[in-house]
């Protein structure tokens, strides 16, 4: 009978790995919001508004004065007049949907809906 060794390398150890890590690169540019407000839109409906400190290339982001803006309890699309502070927050990046300015940020009504006369 004949033993038949086989070696593989260790997952973890670098082995069959490059030595050189590559950065991953971010198809975002944020640093020119850096110290400017931002909203920001989570997966599920929340919203948030704060001053970005910090983002890395998987758009985790640090917003300080960091304000979220309460839905209506009977309709989760609605947006109230309610706010609750947060102060400082770190937001994971998976669960961000949208970012954009908040200077120049308002609500407007849907164009594509027929406005039904009254």
């Amino acid at each position: 009978m004949t033993n038949l060794i086989v070696t593989l390398p260790l997952i973890g150890t670098g082995q069959g790995m490059d030595k050189e890590k590559k950065k991953k690169e971010s198809i975002f540019d944020l640093s020119k919001y850096i110290d400017k407000p931002i909203r920001v839109k989570f997966q599920g409906g929340r919203e948030a508004s704060g001053v970005l400190k910090g983002f890395d290339p998987l758009l985790n982001l640090v917003l300080d004065g960091t304000i979220e803006y309460m839905r209506d309890p009977d309709d989760q699309l609605k947006l109230t007049e309610d706010t609750r502070q947060l102060g400082l927050v770190v937001c994971r990046g998976t669960s961000v949907v949208l970012i954009c300015p908040q200077d120049g940020m308002e609500a407007i009504p849907n164009p594509f809906i027929q406005q039904q006369d009254g």
